[in-house]
């Protein structure tokens, strides 16, 4: 199989995903920035605090949502942030509740910008 025809992974840079960690359990919220066997890099927030940074989202607050790298022996799950049948995903809560996609907020500092952006030389 030649690279040209292998899949994309569903675990790119930009996803939203939902880190679970073990001894102390943990889930987090986020976009993914980095992703490899040495560990996984994403920023977001702590799954109990998702209430409160949608709140400052939508309330035009600054915001603190963290970059973080969690070694990959400290990562137990990582999964994609679907909705699952009727339930609408975290980040579809996020839309819904602030108007905006979460993916271009917590990833703009971090990866490079989109095709589509790609001729913008604005800094």
């Amino acid at each position: 199989m030649s690279p040209q025809s292998e899949p994309a992974s569903p675990f790119r840079p930009g996803a939203i995903v939902i880190a679970t960690l073990p001894n102390p359990r943990e889930k987090f919220w986020g976009a993914l920035l980095h992703l490899s066997p040495s560990g996984l890099s994403m920023r977001g927030v702590d799954l109990s605090s998702l209430d409160s940074f949608i709140g400052q989202i939508r309330d035009g607050e600054p915001f603190a949502a963290g970059v973080m790298f969690f070694p990959m022996h400290r990562v137990e799950r990582l999964e994609l942030d679907l909705p699952e049948g009727t339930l609408p995903s975290l980040a579809q809560r996020f839309a819904q509740k602030t108007g905006q996609d979460p993916a271009p907020i917590l990833v703009s500092e971090f990866l490079p910008a989109s095709a589509d952006q790609a001729g913008d030389t604005t800094p």
